[in-house]
């Protein structure tokens, strides 16, 4: 069996650059000096499912997806009950020293599961009955405490739709849908800081010291990198403070001071071979069901590093979703490794009968 290494090859490339932009934002005032060493012990760890996937294979994966849909439900709803409250979000749950965030584990869920009820492929309007069943109740649990997080589970959902081959009629009544009940219905729900995320972002100066300091600073110090960065633990503006969220929230920033021009187009380079391997990997399948799952898999990391980078330099709203393989944090490292190793493992088996 042969195997293709670029996809492999591109990820890791990003973790080299996580791990450089973890280290740096760690000398940062009011940032942990061990999130270095959780971010290493987040990769090691990630071996674990990991190694659990490629021996499963993936028909043992679908087979268990609604066990680990139930449990990824149950554990985002048990959040509004023992949920720890982290920058005004009560969507973390800690058991002693663990701690980490069930809308990861969700993320994955829903990305097989929705396959699974799917792979049939659209047959008229009772098709959506079964993937609205999945969806809605995972959305409806994420989107009271977590709206970022809520926008990345119906941006994968979206781009498994198209794959599913939905007539262009219902997609654009689906985009009218959404138009006309985001500003009526959704935005006048949500906690004033969060729209002000949503409106700061297209002149954040209007109020440099207030509501727009984040974005501001995140400019500045994109700026200031220049064309070939201030060099490794070098930045200025992360180490004395003036970037928030170093390490999760703005990692693009904070490598972008370091790193200069050169080194953000290399990001945004290794993101687009990764979204272009995984996209091959998907034209690739000749299975429905494995496509859809890839179309889950684009929609989650393509959309996190596109808003991610476009928040940080002022051209997307903030919404606090972080970038893949790069910012700071075990809960979305391992479940993100977890879910490109499931996408390999599904590319690996895709002539095989399924079961």
């Amino acid at each position: 069996m042969r195997y293709d290494f670029r996809l492999p090859i591109i990820v890791a490339a990003l973790l080299v650059v996580g791990l450089m932009t973890v280290s740096t934002a760690a000398l940062a005032p009011r940032v942990s000096s061990g999130i270095f060493q959780k971010q290493l012990l987040g990769l090691a760890l990630s071996a674990l499912p990991i190694a659990l996937l490629w021996w499963a294979g993936r028909d043992r994966v679908y087979r268990v997806a609604p066990w680990l849909y139930g449990l990824a439900l149950v554990l985002q709803a048990s959040t509004y009950v023992i949920g720890k409250d982290v920058n005004g979000q009560q969507n973390w749950i800690v058991l002693g020293p663990v701690q980490f965030q069930p809308l990861e584990l969700l993320k994955l869920a829903l990305i097989v599961m929705l396959p699974l009820v799917m792979r049939g492929g659209y047959r008229g309007l009772r098709s959506y009955l079964a993937p609205l069943a999945v969806f809605l109740p995972a959305f409806g649990l994420v989107v009271v405490q977590d709206f970022g997080g809520a926008m990345v589970l119906g941006i994968m959902f979206v781009a498994i739709l198209l794959v599913f081959r939905m007539p262009l009629l219902h997609l654009l009544a689906l985009l009218l849908l959404v138009g006309a009940t985001f500003p009526t219905v959704i935005f006048p729900h949500l906690k004033p800081y969060q729209q002000s995320r949503l409106t700061i972002f297209v002149d954040p100066y209007q109020d440099a010291r207030g509501q727009g300091y984040q974005v501001v600073q995140s400019i500045i110090a994109v700026g200031s990198g220049g064309m070939m960065g201030k060099g490794y633990k070098q930045g200025t503006q992360s180490h004395n403070g003036f970037i928030p969220e170093a390490p999760t929230d703005f990692a693009f920033a904070t490598w972008a001071e370091e790193q200069g021009l050169v080194g953000g187009v290399l990001v945004l380079l290794l993101y687009g071979g990764l979204i272009w391997g995984l996209a091959g990997m998907a034209s690739g399948s000749p299975r429905l069901q494995d496509q859809l799952l890839f179309a889950g898999v684009l929609g989650q990391i393509g959309f996190q590093a596109i808003e991610n980078i476009g928040a940080a330099l002022s051209m997307l709203p903030l919404t606090g979703i972080t970038l893949p393989l790069i910012s700071y944090g075990l809960s979305s490292l391992i479940m993100t490794l977890t879910t490109l190793g499931l996408a390999y493992v599904v590319y690996r088996d895709r002539f095989e009968k399924m079961i």
